[in-house]
């Protein structure tokens, strides 16, 4: 039977992919200013924010992969990563530049150690799944500052990211049991700190390059990334303006509200959903439009589950990167899926006592957040800075719990002994 269905399934796909490629081009044709004007908003996003935000970050990674910085870190990281995810040490430095400076980061250095093969398929299916996350600044400054006035909020959204990012880490770690995994460091008697430096120096001279060939390489690995990431931005933009104007999203946004009102959810949250479905941005804009007769915990849940979808444009974005290796797209996108589901949750369980613990420490938010930098290539440096001490801070707190677990296990191979 099955392969009788091979031919069925392929003349199919041919038929919807032709379909799909005829209605957007007609589209197109039909809408011509209404194509061009959401193309343009796509590119200003790119320029002004996507673009001078990520550069920084996607060359200072290549230079310390090539480096073999992150080898280093891999040794330190090991006892904790392994045992939590079920990835290797190395995965630590995608963990920390991921959950700290946004998407894609995340699913390009899962990539790129792949390509080193620093890990295994597995692992990088393991490993993209719940370090491709949105940025702190989204959460505060777009979302909490931009759409809904209020930078306390963005304490919550980014509580529930960030803790259902995890959970679904742990859960990921159960995906593939039977894969292959990277070898377990042998047992050394040498210090970790003389493993990891030997590391860091064997990885270097097995690169091989000089600091100039390597900036150059990583200049133009970064920006032919950042070109495709571009390209997927101002297409979807396209898309969602196509399809509002055929009907399609409200038709959509009908059947979703319909669908609530049975599982009692208020129907209004149905448009927000449809447009974070496709993208992130216009769909936490959408649900802070919804009427105050929907509490505030609701369209704060609904924030959190389409942040945590990222938006079918992110998810383009993530299989044009992912297609260079063998790792899989569908296991991240069943992962979006979780991650949603459990963020929006997670979001109205800890609604009461967050809000509460903000009503009532008012000085809090300012001191944590600070002032938010301003977006476009004027506030590059605020911004790097800002992203860059945060991923920092999170890899040091992650190297400081692997030296702690390694001490603890010097300290007790010692006491057998």
């Amino acid at each position: 039977m099955e392969p009788m269905n091979h031919p069925f399934q392929n003349h199919f796909r041919s038929l919807t992919l032709g379909g799909v490629a005829l209605f957007l081009v007609g589209s197109l044709i039909l809408f011509p200013e209404q194509a061009f004007n959401s193309s343009l908003k796509g590119l200003k996003t790119w320029w002004d924010i996507v673009f001078p935000a990520l550069l920084p970050f996607f060359i200072a990674s290549e230079i310390l992969m090539g480096f073999g910085v992150v080898h280093f870190l891999g040794v330190l990281l090991e006892p904790l990563m392994r045992p939590l995810f079920r990835v290797p040490g190395a995965a630590g430095f995608v963990m920390a530049m991921g959950l700290a400076s946004g998407y894609p980061i995340g699913a390009k250095l899962t990539a790129r150690l792949r390509e080193q093969n620093l890990i295994t398929r597995s692992e990088g299916e393991r490993l993209v799944s719940f370090t491709n996350t949105a940025d702190p600044l989204f959460m505060f400054g777009a979302v909490a500052v931009g759409f809904f006035h209020d930078v306390s909020l963005g304490v919550i959204i980014a509580i529930a990211h960030y803790t259902s990012s995890l959970l679904l880490g742990i859960l990921m770690r159960f995906h593939d049991p039977q894969g292959s995994t990277t070898p377990v460091p042998a047992k050394d008697q040498t210090h970790f700190l003389i493993r990891a430096y030997r590391e860091m120096h064997q990885a270097r001279l097995k690169d091989g390059r000089s600091l100039g060939e390597l900036m150059g390489d990583a200049i133009t690995s970064s920006i032919n990334t950042l070109m495709v990431v571009g390209g997927f931005i101002m297409m979807f933009s396209v898309i969602i303006e196509v399809l509002g104007q055929v009907g399609i999203t409200e038709w959509l946004a009908a059947g979703i509200s319909h669908l609530f009102s049975l599982l009692r959810i208020p129907g209004e949250l149905a448009s927000p959903v449809i447009s974070g479905l496709f993208e992130i941005t216009l769909g936490a804009q959408v649900a802070s439009q919804v009427p105050n007769t929907v509490h505030l915990a609701y369209k704060i849940a609904i924030v959190g589950t389409v942040t945590a979808w990222s938006g079918l444009s992110v998810h383009a974005q993530v299989a044009s990167i992912l297609s260079r290796t063998d790792i899989r797209y569908a296991p991240y996108g069943i992962a979006r899926l979780i991650h949603g589901i459990l963020a929006g949750w997670i979001t109205l369980l800890i609604w009461n006592p967050v809000e509460q613990y903000i009503l009532y420490s008012d000085a809090a938010v300012p001191a944590f957040l600070r002032q938010l930098p301003e977006t476009g290539w004027h506030g590059l440096a605020e911004r790097v800075s800002y992203l860059g001490w945060r991923a920092i801070l999170l890899l040091g707190i992650l190297a400081l719990i692997g030296v702690g677990i390694q001490f603890l296990r010097h300290f007790r191979t010692e006491r057998t002994h």
